[in-house]
């Protein structure tokens, strides 16, 4: 018998979604759907020798690996995680498959950010339900400058919709290139250039050591009073102190945030308290469509692991092999 155990199933989706006992009777799957952390973790996996996971809502260290002895097998959703040590998995001869990304869902919550911080509708939303009428002046896409942070296959296909909306855009990354951005039609600029300029702020990379802490305080100190951040990607790119700190004095206009540097975000933290902030929970990975996609590929990999023929293999430099 193989065991199977698939992680994090916040929406109890992970059942519906795919026919997992169509892999056949000699698989035992066992679904969590609460968050598990240390010991628990540990305790819960030992017997397992396959882990679906769901994109980085779990970590996977090498202090845990270390103690899964059963395990063979790890199915992630996405082209990387952050949350697995893959030098660890690779000398403990665990093999880790991975899935191609989805775009749509997340350049969608990216969008509902930028609108409902701009147009401060969480504000709007509780004022009106309190008999309160127009309160304040929201302000305008048209005519406004959104600075992509990245221009990859999320930061491009935000370009359509800005440019739907009269946006002007701009673009940086650290290895962004003059070809790139005239093949995305947007123009290039620097980085502080993009931070100076920007009454919107996009953020589209992947977390690495290169881009942790990108957006910092000094960076911040560059906006203008009125421009908000917006981050989809991963919340350690930017500092989340210096964040809480321009948002709490005022010198920045807001921000729209889907991630966060812990998730699920703790009741009481301090983003929780700032009227300047719209948060969702990780929603740009989560929709329905996303979900099925992400977990039928990760189902058609433990399949081919089962089969004899894993594919879609992740090694230590993150990239699918």
């Amino acid at each position: 018998m193989t065991r199977l155990a698939i992680l994090d199933d916040y929406q109890n989706a992970a059942g519906r979604l795919v026919d997992w006992p169509s892999l056949g009777h000699g698989v035992d799957i066992v679904i969590f759907h609460e968050r598990l952390v240390g010991d628990e973790l540990v305790e819960a996996l030992a017997d397992f020798d396959i882990i679906v996971v769901m994109r980085e809502r779990t970590l996977l260290s090498r202090e845990v690996l270390s103690q899964l002895p059963k395990l063979r097998l790890i199915a992630t959703n996405g082209m990387a995680n952050a949350a697995i040590d893959l030098v660890a998995t690779t000398e403990l001869g665990i093999l880790v498959s991975g899935t191609s990304s989805g775009l749509h869902s997340t350049v969608e919550i990216a969008w509902a950010l930028i609108l409902s911080t701009i147009k401060r509708m969480p504000r709007a939303d509780n004022d009106t339900r309190a008999g309160r009428w127009q309160t304040f002046l929201p302000g305008d896409l048209a005519g406004a400058t959104l600075g992509l942070v990245g221009l990859g296959r999320l930061g491009a296909a935000m370009v359509p919709i800005a440019r739907a909306f009269s946006l002007n855009v701009v673009a940086w990354s650290q290895n962004l290139t003059s070809s790139r951005v005239d093949e995305v039609g947007v123009d290039l600029v620097t980085k502080a250039d993009l931070m100076r300029e920007s009454d919107i702020i996009s953020v589209h990379l992947r977390l690495s050591a290169r881009t942790t802490g990108l957006i910092g305080a000094p960076e911040l100190a560059l906006m203008r009073p009125h421009a908000i951040v917006v981050n989809t990607s991963r919340g350690p790119i930017v500092d989340e102190g210096a964040l809480i700190d321009a948002l709490r004095g005022g010198r920045i206009g807001g921000a729209g945030l889907d991630v966060y540097d812990q998730e699920p975000l703790p009741p009481g933290h301090p983003l929780c308290t700032l009227d300047n902030v719209v948060l969702s929970p990780h929603l740009g990975y989560a929709s329905e469509a996303n979900l099925r996609d992400y977990l039928q590929a990760s189902f058609d990999n433990v399949a081919a692991y089962l089969n004899g023929e894993p594919r879609h293999l992740l090694g230590g430099d993150s990239a699918l092999r």
